[in-house]
């Protein structure tokens, strides 16, 4: 069974469905870190150095085994050439 039907199988419960939603953000968060990183063309080594840290800092962080600081967010946006930006939006209702 490959990885995504799983997904879809588990996704059909609604315990299940309400948890991975809860995790939306942190998901997109963790997407959005790989992105950068690929797009800057670094290993997570060179990040590592880039941010005086250790590759298994960078792993745990983009596995989203962290709850990384702002700071941490700045500091790895920077080391792979963006800039942190921040901001809220209002909840859907219902």
């Amino acid at each position: 069974m490959s990885l995504q039907r799983l997904k879809e199988r588990a996704l059909q419960s609604d315990d299940v469905r309400r948890e991975y939603d809860a995790l939306e953000s942190e998901f997109a968060l963790i997407s959005q870190l790989l992105h950068m990183r690929k797009a800057a063309g670094l290993t997570q080594e060179q990040v590592a150095v880039l941010m005086h840290t250790k590759k298994s800092n960078i792993c745990r962080l983009e596995k989203g085994a962290v709850a990384p600081k702002v700071d941490t967010l700045q500091r790895y946006a920077k080391a792979c050439g963006y800039e942190l930006q921040m901001s809220f939006e209002p909840q859907a209702v219902g």
